[in-house]
């Protein structure tokens, strides 16, 4: 396990005032989940953003002409997570790439067999390894509007958190804890907690799998009001990276009902991020 946080601060140019006043209370009016945020929490975000913006470059893909007002939407979101924890919880990473919308990833995997299998996959989000974050800017500006409307959903929570998860050099749900910041946290503890959350929702997610009746396809909008009644969007039932990335998306936009349903997760979750949304 490395220590992320005790590195030296890494040098930046403070660009705490590139959003000016006008974008940013936009911003704040915007983003309903920014509205918890204190004067004080407000105040060390918008210069929080100001120095992420002075190590990343954030570039167009697909013809996409990203302005100002984009970028700053994308920051803040990428900022909200780090607010308590500084800049250097995030692995070093230069770029940021924003396509209009979904894009296509080609994906490879080998079964036990040893067959190859290869295919082709849409996504909203993708965190490299040690390199870039590519997002669709239809999926970061907003939710989409015609799928699952009751959970929440935050494309660049979502794939922040994947760079959090990367901080002990493996995607496996359980970020790099600080010795200063989060003395109270333990990996063994976090894993126990972690795994018997995702077992759970997983068995939650095959009652209702179960429940939908045959002539209703599973993936169509038509069976989202079966989805509906889980504490979180399905999708976190993939493994406990993506438990760990959907749950953040909850923590941070619709902490309700992950509390209710997990108060072991959402209170480790308070602890690593070092604030606690249900209390603002």
């Amino acid at each position: 396990m490395r220590w992320p946080f005790a590195r030296s601060p890494r040098a930046s140019v403070d660009r705490s005032d590139w959003i000016d006043e006008v974008r940013w209370h936009a911003l704040l009016s915007d983003e309903a989940f920014l509205t918890r945020l204190d004067a004080d929490q407000r105040t060390r975000l918008r210069a929080l953003c100001g120095a992420f913006l002075a190590t990343k470059a954030i570039n167009g893909a697909a013809d996409l002409v990203v302005d100002d007002a984009m970028v700053a939407r994308i920051v803040v979101q990428a900022c909200l997570p780090i607010l308590e924890l500084g800049l250097d919880a995030y692995p070093r990473f230069d770029e940021i790439i924003v396509y209009p919308g979904e894009f296509i990833i080609d994906r490879e995997s080998t079964d036990e067999d040893g067959v190859v299998h290869r295919w082709r996959e849409f996504a909203s989000g993708e965190s490299w390894d040690d390199g870039p974050m590519v997002l669709a800017w239809d999926a970061a500006d907003v939710a989409p509007k015609s799928r699952m409307p009751s959970f929440a959903f935050n494309v660049v929570i979502h794939e922040f958190a994947h760079k959090l998860d990367a901080g002990n050099h493996a995607i496996d749900g359980v970020p790099a804890f600080s010795r200063r910041l989060h003395p109270g946290l333990d990996v063994a503890g976090w894993r126990d907690v972690l795994e018997r959350s995702l077992d759970d929702f997983i068995a939650r997610v095959e009652a209702v799998e179960r429940a939908i009746p045959r002539n209703v396809d599973p993936d169509s909008i038509r069976a989202d009001r079966y989805y509906a009644s889980l504490p979180l969007d399905a999708y976190a039932a993939t493994d406990v990276a993506e438990f760990f990335s959907v749950s953040s998306e909850s923590f941070f936009v619709a902490p309700d009902r992950l509390q209710r349903a997990y108060p072991q997760w959402y209170a480790l979750l308070a602890a690593f991020y070092r604030q606690d949304p249900m209390r603002r």
